[in-house]
């Protein structure tokens, strides 16, 4: 339950809208400060927020460390908190050892972990994962299928074109049954459509880059996908990933997310600019109310810099502001 504002309300009556945050992951060579990253979790705890994410980035010249084993040691740290990772460029993994993974630690965190999956696009260094760029997609279907049937099935046979088991078996099963929510990272109208009809998704997460505008096209997709498979709407969530820079200075907060953003990408781009998130407390809130009437039922909040400072205004100045207006977090 939130701890601050107005009591939850929900979007369209129907669907709470939930907060998270993300969990700092870029830290240079020896600069992480494990009591500084335990306050942080403790205190997103203790402020409500709904679950903590990381991210993935195995090749390049940011700081950033691993989803893995960031939420590993988020999950000590805290003890109802929900982690997850948004996205695993699951094409460039092994699906059995990352199913491993994921079940040993949603086994460690007692069913606390959430995990979304993407292919990653073409423009990944395939060649460095040994990887057939040709292929990336079909294999990205693939493991997703293969890291399912881990989960669920005792005993696993699998045919594929990138992998072939007989009889296995894994053990121990996740601890959430028959597995921890998983969440496609996908953008694409063929994508979309088949990760709602494959029934191996349990949710989309829009990127942080993409616009609301674009998102909410996203979203009359998935829903027209929905309709015509016969999937339940509530048996597909729907989250986006926001960038924010909160400043009672507008144009500073803009400034500094836009050289962050730059920094992050490795470019400047006007349409990711524009898809973030900045200004004054009150200004973040009407733009998030905007993301949540595009669809939106968990919005990440992803500072790129100041994140303790970030976490404590969001709590204390935006959420309120926003569930004022007439949405909330259940």
């Amino acid at each position: 339950m939130w701890r601050y504002g107005a009591p939850p309300l929900t979007r369209n009556n129907v669907v709470p809208v939930q907060f998270a945050i993300s969990i700092p992951q870029f830290h240079a060579d020896g600069e992480f400060d494990p009591a500084a990253f335990r306050t942080y979790l403790t205190r997103v705890e203790q402020l409500g927020f709904d679950s903590a994410w990381t991210q993935e980035q195995t090749l390049g010249f940011s700081p950033q460390l691993g989803p893995m084993e960031t939420m590993t040691y988020a999950a000590a740290c805290t003890e109802r908190l929900r982690l997850g990772c948004v996205v695993f460029v699951s094409t460039l993994h092994s699906p059995v050892h990352l199913a491993k993974s994921i079940s040993s630690l949603d086994q460690i965190s007692r069913g606390r972990i959430e995990v979304g999956f993407g292919t990653g696009g073409k423009q990944r260094p395939f060649a460095a994962f040994g990887v057939d760029q040709e292929r990336y997609v079909a294999r990205f279907w693939e493991g997703v299928e293969l890291m399912t049937r881990l989960w669920r099935d005792d005993r696993v046979d699998f045919s594929g074109e990138f992998w072939q088991l007989t009889d296995a078996g894994m053990e121990p099963k996740p601890f959430q049954k028959p597995s921890p929510p998983v969440w496609f990272g996908g953008s694409g109208r063929i994508a979309l459509r088949r990760a709602v009809t494959s029934g191996l998704f349990s949710g989309f997460f829009g990127a942080g880059q993409v616009q609301t505008a674009k998102f909410a096209d996203q979203i009359e997709i998935v829903r027209q996908a929905l309709a015509e498979s016969g999937r339940p709407t509530d048996d597909f969530r729907i989250a986006k990933r926001i960038y924010i820079a909160l400043d009672d200075d507008a144009q500073r907060a803009r400034n500094r997310i836009n050289a962050a953003l730059a920094a992050l990408y490795m470019k400047q781009s006007p349409d990711i600019e524009a898809a973030a998130i900045a200004g004054t407390p009150g200004e973040c809130a009407r733009q998030l109310r905007d993301v949540v009437a595009a669809g939106a039922e968990l919005i990440l909040f992803t500072p790129l810099f100041d994140p303790a400072e970030h976490l404590e205004r969001l709590a204390a100045e935006v959420i309120p502001e926003f569930a004022a207006s007439g949405h909330g977090s259940g």
